[in-house]
């Protein structure tokens, strides 16, 4: 990067810590470092909860995620607004009369503590795994950037975060999330409209949205059903409803963010809004994948998105083999430049034979560029068998620093940063509530003064912090990031969702064959996930039928014995 570039990373993150510190000042007791003295109103609920989802994976992996397969994971996002409807009728009213810290106190209140201490522990799981890949996704812009050891930029990323989140709480979090999305709408903004700006002159936006569509990138809906294919309208609807139902409603990381509204109706708008605004903002960073993908029709892209990678393979015994055929896949690259000018000539005079033609010769070449780039990726594994060798991740990233002017690189970097603090810190903040409230305030130290456990829920906070650095050093395994978040959650939440529902809706069920089914069920789904029965979507419903079903049977076991 240039000097200006780094001189705006530098101002636009410490203006961003600065704020967030000085409107969290003040922080006495744990009501104030985990519900911000429930004082937000709703547009800062709104942006926090929006800004907690938005990880730095999705700046980074969604728009690779469209580059590699199309736009057809914004389909993951088509059961979200439902459930927020589902979440504002039934989960948020009761949170608030309750005034619960989490939401795994009302389940000892309806079932027991044994219930409790299962579901928090489940959250924890999954929770503390997933804020590990989302630590490690800025990680891989220094390392990239800078040729840093992923390993030791981990710990320093891992670092900042943790003393962030714990001068802050979650009044930083939430106000610093705020700041952070102005920031980082109007950063995708530029980023998409350089994508345009950079192409050929006579290729506009539209003309684009052609070629992309030809090319099988804008494929939104999939109507077609498999149990197995992750991305499809019904996978979507059935599957995303139970997700985002889980999640906004069990996942302490949200049910947090909207605890801190300062009344039931802001909490409600707060989430409605996320309803409406969620689909259309990833469709648009997704499209902009899709686009990125075009301009690399235009021009020549590596044979491996990961430079780093790369440089270190061309200096070993394989460096041969990988040159020779990243001179096949250029050679490729200019007869696919070739090939999309008469495409996109063939579209705008609107010759339908021309396009059939110039379209199956354009993917046809696509095809064999593929081929090639997968034997770079072989010789890549030969040459270091602990490589990553899914370079979705570094798409966007390639394109940003090769790319854009200066300044504009910064921003974007910044952008990614942002994104991660603000989902990691509400995750760690939420990691470190769901430990001192339910667990070490209930099962360690019931009677004790508020300075003691606001002391105790900052090295909460310092013990997740490293547990979650821990984590991001085996991230690197796991592909796509965007696809590896929601594959662990989907292992979870549905079993979770399923605890909830029954508290919630099925009155006579106890908490003892609620225990048991949870149990029982969380050892099916990933029995199913390790089966590969189902694309991973399915899970999130599967888990929580499956623990309503067994929890009923046991229940009516249970009764006729006694």
């Amino acid at each position: 990067m240039s000097v200006l570039d780094w001189i705006v990373l530098s101002i636009t993150l410490t203006v961003i810590i600065l704020y967030g510190i000085w409107r969290s000042r003040g922080q006495q007791n744990i009501d104030g470092y985990f519900l911000g003295n429930q004082s937000m109103p709703w547009f800062v609920v709104l942006l926090s909860i929006i800004g907690t989802q938005a990880s730095a994976i999705t700046f980074i992996s969604a728009p690779g995620q469209a580059y590699t397969d199309g736009m057809r994971f914004v389909q993951y996002y088509f059961g979200l607004p439902l459930a927020m409807v589902v979440l504002c009728i039934t989960f948020v009213p009761i949170f608030h009369k309750l005034k619960v810290f989490t939401a795994y106190e009302f389940l000892e209140q309806r079932f027991d503590l044994k219930t409790r201490t299962l579901t928090s522990a489940l959250f924890l799981v999954q929770r503390g795994l997933s804020t590990g890949i989302s630590i490690y996704a800025p990680s891989i812009i220094l390392s990239s950037l800078l040729g840093w050891n992923i390993y030791w930029t981990n710990v320093v990323m891992g670092g900042l975060l943790i003393i962030y989140t714990m001068s802050g709480g979650t009044k930083a979090v939430s106000y610093t999330q705020t700041l952070q999305l102005a920031v980082v709408f109007t950063g995708m903004f530029l980023a998409g409209w350089m994508v345009v700006h950079l192409l050929p002159d006579n290729i506009g936006f539209s003309d684009a949205l052609h070629v992309a569509g030809k090319m099988d990138r804008l494929n939104v809906i999939v109507t077609s059903f498999d149990w197995k294919d992750r991305y499809n309208i019904w996978s979507g609807l059935i599957g995303g409803f139970f997700l985002a139902l889980s999640y906004f409603g069990t996942d302490q990381s949200q049910v947090g963010r909207y605890l801190t509204a300062r009344s039931v109706t802001e909490s409600r708008l707060g989430l409605l809004m996320n309803g409406l605004v969620k689909v259309p903002m990833q469709f648009l960073i997704l499209l902009i994948g899709a686009l990125v993908f075009v301009f690399y029709l235009y021009f020549r892209s590596p044979i491996f998105f990961n430079e780093a990678q790369l440089n270190k393979v061309h200096k070993t015994e394989q460096g041969p083999a990988l040159r020779a055929l990243e001179q096949q896949y250029d050679q490729l690259s200019a007869t696919k430049q070739t090939q999309v000018k008469t495409l996109a000539d063939a579209l705008a005079a609107k010759d339908e034979g021309a396009v059939r033609q110039a379209q199956t010769a354009l993917q046809t070449t696509e095809a064999t560029a593929n081929g090639v780039r997968a034997q770079a990726v072989k010789v890549i594994k030969e040459a270091d068998p602990a490589a990553d060798d899914n370079d979705t991740n570094y798409i966007f990233l390639h394109f940003v620093v090769h790319n854009l002017p200066k300044g504009l690189v910064g921003l974007l970097i910044a952008i990614i940063f942002l994104a991660s603090w603000g989902s990691v810190a509400a995750a760690l903040n939420s990691l470190a509530s769901t430990t001192v409230v339910d667990i070490y305030k209930r099962l360690v130290n019931k009677e004790d003064s508020e300075e003691h456990y606001l002391r105790i829920s900052r090295w909460w906070t310092l013990i997740w912090g490293i547990f979650c650095i821990v984590v991001a050093q085996f991230a690197s395994e796991l592909g796509s990031l965007i696809e590896a978040v929601n594959v662990l959650g989907s292992l979870f939440y549905g079993v979770i969702l399923g605890i909830f529902m029954i508290a919630f809706y099925i009155k006579a069920v106890n908490g003892t064959a609620t225990f048991w089914a949870a149990i029982i069920g969380e050892v099916l789904v990933i029995t199913i996930y390790k089966w590969n029965v189902v694309s991973f979507l399915w899970l999130n419903a599967i888990g929580c039928i499956i623990v309503v079903v067994l929890a009923l049977v046991i229940h009516l076991f249970c009764r006729k014995r006694a």
